[in-house]
């Protein structure tokens, strides 16, 4: 069926895609615009077909175009044209912004367009996401910092500058990519704090993403951890993208527990990980077990070694490694059908001689890529399995099991991690001898954190040594630990959304997440007063108040959600000692929730340091004029002695 007619290009008011706006300019297609509630721009036909997303908008504006080589001369440029529209996000990810300039300004040394000798669309993209950051892009622009992307900027603006001054003109603002002028302005949500009151996962991350081949409301994604451990916030980073790309092209997310691993895994984890999931606020559709699998996965391993694509190998684990390393046949190799049926039995039944075998698949031993070097398929193990009992002695790898049963579920992505790079080429080629159907991979990074160990193992390690106190530590990366600690899943939700897929390698700073944290937290928390009970000092207020008296003040001046509290009014009270080292004599300051005091004397002892200050109240005075806004409590006795607990890393070592 042809397309028919440009119809409209619609999209959401506070995310114009500028690159496609600006490819149509330039190529001089007439192409109608209006703002819509949809998660993301849409080209609709005059027949009523659509497309969804900008990369595969801008994609196609690329191939209609009459503009030479606007999408490539060939495929290899093509799929080079490709590779820069997936890079192209990353310019708008704030932490990652001139990370990614240094990145294009050594790639266009020797360059005047970023693939080949043509100006594309993928000049397009990453000139519109430079624009799309405003006066970001605008200040480093004046500096000498990227002297090659300035050039090729500068170049593109100057060639094309009629269309992209008409395109920045009405959809760049100073701060950057806004609503087009034409927009209806947004109405403002107020944030009240409450924490039943969910970020939407659907929110867009800090830059847009497209899953290549998705198809609006055929996209079927999974999560899919082992359970060996409790879910930590690097495995919530997979859980929450997998949410955000199954919202965004209304498709689904299943659960699956990739449990093929008896000795590692227990029903302990599986319901924590269930319990933690869905703290996230992720909707998962169902949950599946790899292990409803096994029954097919035999099948299809007695399949391939029929077919002489895999084979039954008893080289010792070591000797197995240095040949898979130095690119070396195994000796059981060529054994026959015959001989690799007989020893696949002899693993079934889990005998003496066949836990002495592995099953391996018949790939390519001298292939640079090391992982499709006759990869491991099933292993021996005796140890029962947490759901299934006894009933099996071997088990699949993840390596085999995954590629099967994402394609078995009817799964169409499977987001990996960039970590798993390198395997990627294996994953599609046992699948292509199973004969299975293709399931698309998107990788996005690792999350890594400072001063912190995400590897299940040696989280596993602190537990059974008791150098923690469980899996729910607040000094633990899991979910129940840092939740523990304080931390608002909204929080999390945003962090995590803010870096958006990059495949970029981080290193994040638990700092940026407290501060989101702070953010929520702050208008809503109650305010409690105390002070250092070893570092405190006594302040006598000659003309306060003979007798205590209470006061029902708010918990939060801003937040009547926060309650009230009575406070205690008396002549003598406490302030903190290192409040106390910064107040000079007939200084005026504020004491929070009653007013002005002018501290008149300040005694010392004979070595300097302070033990009592003396003062007068003057709560007629100013508390704009004062420098210093000391909280306080009442000498009663009614003080309650309260235990401050500081929490560390675990590690000393920054990274890992």
């Amino acid at each position: 069926m042809k397309e028919g007619e440009l119809k409209l290009l619609s999209f959401p008011p506070d995310s114009p895609p500028l690159s496609v706006i600006a490819a149509a300019k330039i190529a001089g297609i007439p192409l109608p615009t209006e703002t819509s509630s949809a998660a993301s721009p849409t080209l609709s036909f005059s027949n009523g077909l659509k497309l969804h997303g900008n990369y595969v908008i801008l994609r196609y504006i690329g191939r209609v175009a009459a503009i030479p080589n606007f999408y490539g001369d060939n495929a290899f440029h093509a799929a080079k044209i490709d590779e820069w529209l997936e890079y192209a996000p990353t310019i708008s990810c704030g932490a990652e912004f001139e990370n990614a300039c240094g990145y294009m300004d050594a790639y266009l040394e020797k360059r005047t367009c970023f693939v080949s000798h043509y100006f594309s669309i993928a000049d397009i993209a990453i000139w519109s996401g430079l624009a799309g950051t405003g006066i970001r892009w605008e200040s480093m622009r004046k500096s000498n910092k990227y002297p090659n992307l300035v050039r090729w900027y500068n170049s593109v603006s100057a060639e094309y500058s009629d269309a992209l001054k008409e395109v920045t003109a009405l959809y760049v603002g100073k701060k950057g990519l806004g609503k087009p002028v034409a927009a209806t302005p947004k109405e403002q949500k107020s944030v009240n704090g409450n924490s039943s009151d969910k970020v939407k996962l659907g929110s867009k991350p800090s830059s847009e993403i497209d899953l290549p081949y998705a198809e609006m409301g055929k996209v079927r994604l999974r999560f899919a951890p082992e359970p060996s451990g409790y879910l930590h916030i690097g495995h919530s980073k997979a859980a929450l993208l997998n949410q955000y790309f199954a919202e965004r092209y209304q498709g689904e997310v299943i659960l699956r527990f990739d449990d093929t691993n008896p000795t590692k895994e227990s029903n302990e984890f599986v319901e924590n990980l269930i319990k933690d999931v869905e703290t996230l606020g992720v909707k998962y559709k169902e949950i599946t077990y790899t292990s409803d699998y096994f029954p097919k996965l035999m099948d299809m391993a007695e399949k391939l070694i029929q077919e002489g694509k895999a084979y039954v190998d008893d080289t010792p684990r070591e000797q197995m490694q240095k040949e898979r390393m130095d690119g070396i046949e195994s000796k059981c190799r060529s054994n026959s059908v015959e001989e690799n049926l007989r020893l696949w039995k002899e693993m079934i039944a889990g005998s003496e001689r066949g836990l002495q075998c592995c099953l391996r698949g018949k790939l390519d031993m001298q292939d640079p890529n090391k992982s499709l070097r006759d990869p491991v398929y099933y292993r021996c193990n005796p140890v029962p399995h947490h759901r299934i009992g006894s009933k099996y002695k071997l088990y699949p790898t993840y390596d085999f099991a995954c590629p099967f049963v994402d394609a078995e579920e009817g799964i169409t992505h499977a987001l990996r991690s960039s970590e798993y790079h390198d395997r990627n080429a294996q994953y599609y080629k046992i699948q292509e001898d199973m004969g299975m159907r293709k399931v698309h991979i998107y990788e996005f990074s690792r999350l890594n954190m400072v001063y912190t160990l995400l590897s299940k193992r040696k989280l596993l390690w602190f537990v059974q040594n008791g150098k923690v106190d469980g899996w729910d530590d607040p000094r633990f990366p899991t979910v129940q630990g840092i939740v523990r600690r304080g931390l608002k899943i909204e929080a999390l939700i945003q962090f995590i959304l803010e870096q958006g897929a990059s495949k970029n390698l981080n290193l994040m700073e638990w700092d940026k997440l407290w501060t989101i944290n702070k953010k929520i937290v702050d208008p809503v928390c109650p305010r409690h007063t105390a002070v250092i009970e070893e570092r405190r000092l006594l302040l006598t207020l000659n003309n306060g108040p003979d007798k205590p008296f209470v006061r029902i003040i708010p918990r939060h001046k801003k937040y009547d959600g926060a309650g009230e509290k009575a406070t205690t009014y008396t002549r003598r009270i406490w302030i903190d000692y290192a409040d106390g080292e910064c107040i000079s004599v007939d200084e005026e300051v504020t004491l929070m929730d009653w007013g002005n005091a002018i501290v008149k004397e300040i005694i010392k002892d004979q070595d300097g340091k302070i033990t009592q200050l003396v003062g007068v109240l003057h709560l007629e005075g100013s508390v704009k004029t004062t420098k210093l806004k000391l909280t306080w409590l009442a000498e009663t006795s009614e003080l309650v002695n309260l235990s401050l607990l500081e929490f560390d890393y675990l590690i000393t070592k920054k990274k890992i």
